[in-house]
């Protein structure tokens, strides 16, 4: 059997749809149809049926389906878990991230712990006020921090969890009521900023330039929160964070028209290690 067949009816199952299909196995719609077909033929049915308007399995291809992944995932975790040995990827991979250590990242963490047994993830939080500092002063090998990063001195390896953003306003403010803002609105807003030693362009992401910075500078992303219960300003930030932050004296309004929030891992450019860049590749396959 070819297993780049296999890979690809495996996807196909997932998205039902050819075109999405070749996007995430790099490959054109066309390639995705050839490997199909070869796939069939090898088998001699049909596996999927493909109209104007669907893509589903057959019934044979819900049963190869359903007995193929385990097989899969384990003929893929054994060339993992050989490629780690060889790469001799052990010790303890010191891991920062931002704020909280969400399902993905810690979903992340467990999978790369199974392919690297004699590998220890030690995950620490970094501070708000100095995402970058842990990574270059070598507190952590690695970090996963909000985007943008423009440090000439980092690499930036695995972008991920792009998540619309929100506004948080004191209950009291004339905002909080609103169904959604737009980036226009938020020039009625007091911005808190944050404290140095982070960037100015890090830490006034993704208020519009226009933004009169006149609320307090915060270390923490509880101080911030503080401030906004106390209508002393208002903050952005993606929607997992705000709802897991939800107090009741403080309003979550979507915004319609900016940037997404988005995750990076980040490392020092003179300090990539076999263990960053297997838990890099881990991190990029969960897509």
């Amino acid at each position: 059997m070819e297993i780049r067949e296999l890979e690809c009816f495996l996807v196909l199952s997932e998205e039902l749809h050819f075109g999405r299909t070749g996007e995430r196995l790099y490959v054109s719609q066309g390639r995705v149809s050839q490997l199909l077909r070869s796939l069939e033929g090898r088998i001699g049915a049909r596996l999927v049926e493909r109209t104007s308007r669907r893509v589903r399995l057959t019934p044979l291809g819900e049963r190869f389906r359903e007995s193929l992944r385990p097989a899969y995932d384990a003929l893929n975790n054994a060339v993992c878990v050989a490629r780690a040995e060889a790469r001799g990827v052990d010790g303890v991979l010191r891991l920062g991230f931002l704020g909280g250590l969400s399902e993905r990242l810690a979903s992340t963490i467990g999978r790369f712990s199974a392919r690297h047994p004699d590998c220890e993830v030690d995950a620490v939080e970094v501070p708000m006020f100095d995402p970058f500092g842990p990574v270059r002063r070598g507190e952590v090998d690695a970090a996963v921090v909000l985007l943008p990063v423009r440090e000439a001195d980092l690499t930036l390896g695995p972008v991920f969890s792009r998540e619309p953003q929100r506004l948080l306003v004191s209950t009291r403010h004339p905002l909080a009521r609103r169904q959604s803002v737009s980036a226009a609105d938020l020039a009625a807003c007091d911005a808190i900023s944050v404290a140095a030693p982070a960037p100015d362009y890090w830490s006034r992401f993704p208020w519009p330039p226009e933004t009169a910075w006149s609320g307090p500078r915060v270390r923490t992303l509880q101080e911030g929160l503080a401030a906004v219960a106390a209508n002393r300003g208002a903050m952005i930030m993606c929607r997992l964070t705000a709802e897991y932050n939800r107090r009741g004296d403080v309003a979550v309004v979507p915004i319609e028209d900016l940037p997404d929030s988005t995750l990076g891992l980040v490392w020092r450019r003179d300090g990539e290690t076999e263990r960053v860049r297997a838990f890099a590749e881990a991190l990029a396959e969960a897509g």
